[in-house]
């Protein structure tokens, strides 16, 4: 059984658009690319490292592919990312049947990503690791797919822009297994499932009748 772990690099206001650069991903007239590299210091680089200590496969949505396939098969062998994305695995959830996938093994998920990816699970096999790809991550969300959560809380508003969470998530309780602060103020948090919400209430057991009238002029 193999588990999808997210990384996410967020602003406080939830948004992971275009963390890598001005060029990224201006879709929408997202000003702000690149937000991530004057925060990004040794704690972020450990606790990336962390993420890739352990063997994985990519699972990755198409605009975040090509990102990825633009950028890490050029980076020398200096860097041991490049290195390990081109060895890995990558598996790409894409809408177009008939998208050629240069980058070596690289494969696509096939027009029924959610039946494809439970199958990837169902397997014997490493991590399935995402990083970016907010549309394909709703998918992974509304049906309840993802194991764990690793978010890096970075010290900004960015306003409008592609988000982590959208409200068809799949409702589920998470528990904090990790937390870490940077010099630079990130918060780096990892969770991992801890099944189904658990409600209570501090109303009082027998409501009084201001409380009755507002839950009767309740919209």
């Amino acid at each position: 059984m193999r588990k999808i772990v997210t990384g996410a690099f967020i602003s406080l206001d939830g948004i992971m658009q275009a963390p890598g650069g001005p060029d990224e991903d201006p879709i929408g007239g997202f000003k702000y690319g690149g937000w991530v590299a004057p925060y990004f210091d040794k704690t972020g680089e450990e606790a990336v490292g962390e993420m890739f200590a352990k063997p994985f496969d990519l699972l990755l949505g198409r605009k975040t592919y090509d990102i990825f396939a633009a950028h890490w098969p050029y980076v020398g062998a200096d860097d041991p990312i490049g290195p390990l994305f081109d060895r890995i695995t990558k598996y790409v959830a894409t809408r177009n049947p008939n998208l050629k996938l240069d980058w070596q093994n690289s494969q696509t998920l096939g027009p029924d990503v959610v039946a494809a990816v439970t199958k990837l699970k169902s397997e014997d096999g490493p991590d399935l690791l995402t990083q970016g790809s907010t549309d394909f991550l709703k998918t992974l969300f509304e049906n309840d797919l993802i194991d764990e959560v690793n978010i890096f809380i970075f010290p900004l508003i960015l306003g409008n822009g592609k988000k982590l969470f959208s409200g068809d998530a799949s409702p589920a309780a998470l528990k904090l297994v990790s937390s870490k602060v940077s010099d630079t103020g990130v918060t780096i948090n990892k969770y991992v499932r801890a099944g189904d919400i658990v409600t209570g209430s501090f109303e009082f057991e027998q409501p009084t009748e201001a409380e009755l009238e507002r839950r009767r002029n309740l919209t």
